[in-house]
């Protein structure tokens, strides 16, 4: 842990962290380029960080690739943070992150991004992404259910209803590496939430269908997550809700994955 903490202490390692978190299995020479150092300093500090196990590394070819490694970023916090604490300051922390990401994609692309790292499986992220006990776990009773197969319907209850019709379909699922499908359009339910009128409703309805895409990839000890919400018209109303509703369902699925339990919100 002190190597850890020695690794963070220095500007141009967290530097080397941020460029590592924002696009894994960098070169050393990727990593200069991007952050304006040269090659013997990169190298310099990417040994510090590989001896506090904060990078690992991997090979193609004769090219050395870089990938950052959250677990004893994770080890700090299970030291000093209990357990009830934790999913608290998680859930804040996830929400920061979220919101910031959010603000600099959309002024760009009008989409919604959002990474986390969950110390599980891809297999068993794909399992809580897809099974309907586990989905029910995060999602206070309710969320999506399918077959998960290309082209089926994907069904979705609200708080333990019934499950709902509204022409969302599979659009690709290869596990336990991607999951994307089509988001519902404008319901009566949300007009009652929001209080639209039934011409706004309307309106709205014209817009066309989002998409949803989880993207699972390996990380070390833990399990890289980015869902990444897009195909909105410029300042959807859609935009708005998910904004808001993913962080939370997300911050619950990596405290389900991780302690067991959802993230207490009362």
């Amino acid at each position: 842990m002190d190597e850890v903490f020695r690794a963070l202490a220095d500007p141009s390692r967290r530097a080397l962290l941020d460029a590592l978190h924002a696009r894994g299995g960098q070169s050393l020479r990727e990593l200069g380029e991007g952050l304006d150092m040269s090659r013997q300093a990169v190298a310099k500090h990417l040994g510090v960080l590989e001896a506090a196990g904060l990078v690992v590394t991997s090979w193609q070819g004769r090219e050395k690739h870089h990938h950052l490694n959250a677990a004893p970023i994770n080890d700090v916090a299970d030291r000093w943070i209990r357990r009830y604490d934790r999913a608290r300051a998680q859930t804040l922390a996830d929400l920061k992150q979220a919101l910031q990401e959010n603000s600099e994609e959309t002024e760009m692309s009008d989409d919604f991004v959002y990474v986390t790292y969950i110390r599980t499986t891809p297999e068993k992220l794909w399992q809580a992404l897809t099974d309907p006990a586990f989905i029910a776990k995060y999602y206070d009773g309710g969320g999506p259910t399918s077959d998960w197969a290309v082209g089926s319907k994907v069904l979705w209850s609200m708080g333990g209803e019934d499950p709902h019709d509204w022409d969302q379909h599979v659009l690709e699922a290869d596990p336990p590496r991607r999951l994307s499908f089509t988001w519902h359009n404008y319901q009566p339910e949300m007009q009652e939430m929001f209080g639209w009128s039934d011409e706004r409703l309307a309106e709205l309805q014209q817009e066309k269908r989002s998409k949803v895409t989880f993207d699972i990839e390996p990380a070390g000890k833990a399990v890289k997550l980015t869902v990444t919400h897009d195909d909105f018209v410029p300042d959807s109303e859609m935009l708005k809700g998910v904004s808001g509703g993913w962080p939370a369902i997300l911050s619950n699925l990596k405290s389900v994955l991780e302690t067991g339990e959802a993230v207490v919100t009362d």
